[in-house]
């Protein structure tokens, strides 16, 4: 097949397709399994790209929504197939945030805030490496190796020479001054940023720690958008049990709104990368900050609840 299938998309996709053609018919989603004989949630799981569903039940979907045209039906078969695939993802295990690789995999944009480690896709991967080990201390070597793996490989499309997505990252100071893996890492990580934050589809933007109160000390997010019309843009939240996938236009715009606001409040591209380099030379004193913990030791490792994806 000369074209990458991405599963995620095809089945956001296809849903988004039935919930308009349901709506055109005039139908409820509760009249809708009530036909077919199936659960209401069902119904709305297909139709917000949760669920697989077969090409018979689309099919059959088509038919009771009175659809015609028969080259419709089949592009929709079609999605529905491509939507059993595998993505690359899949060939590393049961990846948690499986849902999350296939969005930004297909994005054309993606603006983060992050307030607490370097975003994922800009990590080098000692740093990776060091953020996996502290935030999973129950995960064994083999599991943490294949976060790892899949983790840079999510990277390469940001270098990519065509088509790579435009990249939006509001880091927290606070992200800078935390000692992960050890000072040489951090040195490293933060020569990344400067590097990374020259690219022409990189802003990268600081937000100091005299910004005070802003709209993201409730946490991380991330937003999503696609260049296809039909693929809604996405507001992303990692939580500790279980991620968010918010969708809905309101939401959407709310986040959106958010992350003008810290755009505003953060320093610019160009007082961001003095601001880092900044930083760099604190971590590039020969004396270490001793680790009260452990006597002798001139390292602080920091552990934070969980990895982020982003």
């Amino acid at each position: 097949m000369g074209v990458t299938v991405n599963p995620t998309v095809s089945r956001r996709r296809l849903g988004s397709e039935l919930r308009r053609l349901r709506e055109i018919s005039g139908m409820t989603t509760q009249q809708v399994a009530e036909r077919l004989l199936i659960s209401q949630p069902k119904i709305s799981l297909l139709e917000n790209g949760r669920r697989l569903i077969k090409p018979r039940d689309v099919r059959d979907l088509c038919a009771l929504y009175g659809v015609q045209d028969q080259r419709r039906v089949d592009h929709l078969m079609q999605l529905s197939k491509e939507s059993g695939q595998q993505g690359w993802w899949n060939s590393y295990g049961d990846v948690p945030y499986g849902a999350y690789i296939g969005l930004e995999a297909e994005a054309a944009a993606i603006r983060f805030y992050e307030p607490m480690v370097i975003p994922g896709l800009l990590q080098t991967p000692a740093y990776a490496h060091a953020v996996i080990a502290g935030t999973i201390p129950h995960a064994t070597a083999e599991q943490a190796a294949t976060r790892l793996q899949v983790r840079l490989r999510r990277q390469s499309r940001l270098g990519a020479r065509h088509n790579p997505p435009r990249l939006w990252a509001v880091v927290d100071e606070s992200a800078l001054r935390r000692v992960v893996g050890s000072r040489e890492i951090m040195r490293e990580q933060l020569d990344r940023l400067s590097h990374l934050s020259a690219q022409p589809h990189v802003t990268l933007q600081v937000l100091p720690h005299d910004a005070g109160a802003h709209p993201g000390v409730s946490g991380q997010f991330a937003l999503l958008e696609f260049d296809d019309a039909t693929d809604a843009s996405v507001v992303y939240l990692e939580r500790f049990t279980s991620d968010l996938y918010l969708e809905k236009r309101s939401d959407v715009r709310l986040y959106s709104d958010m992350y003008a606001h810290l755009q505003a409040r953060a320093l610019g591209p160009e007082r961001t990368r003095r601001f880092i380099d900044e930083v760099v030379t604190t971590y590039g004193r020969t004396e270490a900050r001793p680790d009260l913990r452990r006597p002798g030791r001139g390292v602080q490792r920091v552990q934070a609840p969980r990895p982020p994806t982003t």
